[in-house]
């Protein structure tokens, strides 16, 4: 996890699809590399499904040899979560009740650089047969069980586990953001103990794998209230201990790093991640002194030459300026003259 990955499936000409059967097609975003076809028509476009609607499709998918890597007669997935393939995402929100079509997509809303291993390869490119069955309203948070809570916003946790290893990071953080909007949503329904537990187990991985991602796209802020959010559950967590200390040294902060990275390898000695990254903060904040005392140094002036300026003071008391010696023989002048004058007259 955290490997930086290529994004996207380059720019190939989509104008030989590799079905024959594909074209003509319709263009879904607009850049040539996902494609659409309407096989059966649909019921009207007043029966296409909504955003946040819970839909049900017959899938097909087939690498460009025809070679079937996936198939599935009823997927079921919340619309516009990202619960899937960027192609179906986007697709089926086109699609009409009823309609079955053969969707062409690049690597890039599919399974990207990295590919799904075994079956398919790095930046391949897949044909999706798609068939909308049924399309309904989402279930209502309030009533779910603690079990299907627990359930839905581990699906969601893990759809943002995916994208991250895809390092897809603004798209995991969408995904942890709606796991940890169905664990802290109200509920009408008691729970267990054994129940909130689990999920505040649930919304601590995902405020972790947040921490994650936001430290991936350089959100230092989000990323330290996600960790401090996890610490007030659990101050001894190593691993928000050790990203908050992440965080706080990409800022630059290495005084404030170093005692959280110390606190979090004294709680596991042997992680020798905790101990690499403590070494190298520990040298970053020594030059970082350094520079530091170099330039209080320079701003204060030379020690070493404080010397000579005080020798010169000590001589002051000493030595009479010159406009005040002429000022004081002026005065003396007049006041001899100011004698005889006196003297005269009397």
């Amino acid at each position: 996890a955290g490997q930086e990955l290529e994004k996207g499936g380059g720019n190939r000409d989509l104008s030989s699809p590799p079905c024959p059967d594909v074209a003509p097609v319709f263009l879904c975003p607009g850049n040539g590399l996902l494609k659409k076809k309407t096989l059966v028509p649909g019921q009207g476009v007043d029966s296409r499904p909504q955003k946040g609607q819970d839909v049900t499709i017959r899938l097909k998918a087939t690498l460009e040899d025809g070679t079937v890597v996936e198939e599935d007669p009823a997927l079921t997935f919340t619309l516009g979560d990202c619960d899937v393939l960027q192609a179906l995402d986007l697709c089926v929100q086109l699609l009409e009740m009823g309609e079955t079509a053969l969707i062409v997509s690049e690597a890039k809303y599919c399974y990207g650089a990295q590919g799904r291993s075994p079956d398919i390869p790095p930046n391949a490119s897949l044909t999706l047969e798609v068939e909308l069955l049924a399309a309904r309203d989402a279930p209502d948070l309030e009533l779910l069980s603690g079990k299907e809570k627990i359930q839905l916003a581990n699906r969601k946790r893990e759809r943002g586990n995916f994208f991250y290893q895809q390092a897809d990071y603004v798209l995991a953080i969408n995904s942890y953001d709606i796991a940890l909007r169905i664990v802290g949503s109200s509920s009408k329904v008691d729970f267990s103990p054994d129940e909130e537990a689990e999920l505040l187990d649930v919304k601590v991985k995902c405020l972790n794998n947040l921490a994650a991602s936001q430290l991936k796209l350089d959100h230092f802020k989000a990323a330290l209230k996600s960790c401090n959010l996890v610490l007030e559950h659990q101050p001894g967590n190593i691993k928000a201990l050790f990203r908050k200390g992440k965080v706080l040294a990409q800022q630059g902060e290495y005084r404030e790093a170093i005692p959280i990275l110390k606190a979090a390898l004294k709680l596991e000695p042997s992680n020798k991640t905790i101990h690499a990254e403590l070494s190298k903060l520990v040298k970053k904040h020594a030059d970082q002194r350094n520079v530091e005392t170099e330039m209080y140094r320079k701003m204060l002036g030379n020690p070493s030459t404080s010397s000579t300026p005080r020798k010169c003071k000590d001589k002051l008391p000493w030595s009479i300026p010159w406009k005040w010696l002429f000022g004081a023989t002026a005065i003396a002048l007049g006041g001899v003259a100011l004698s005889v004058v006196i003297a005269a007259r009397n």
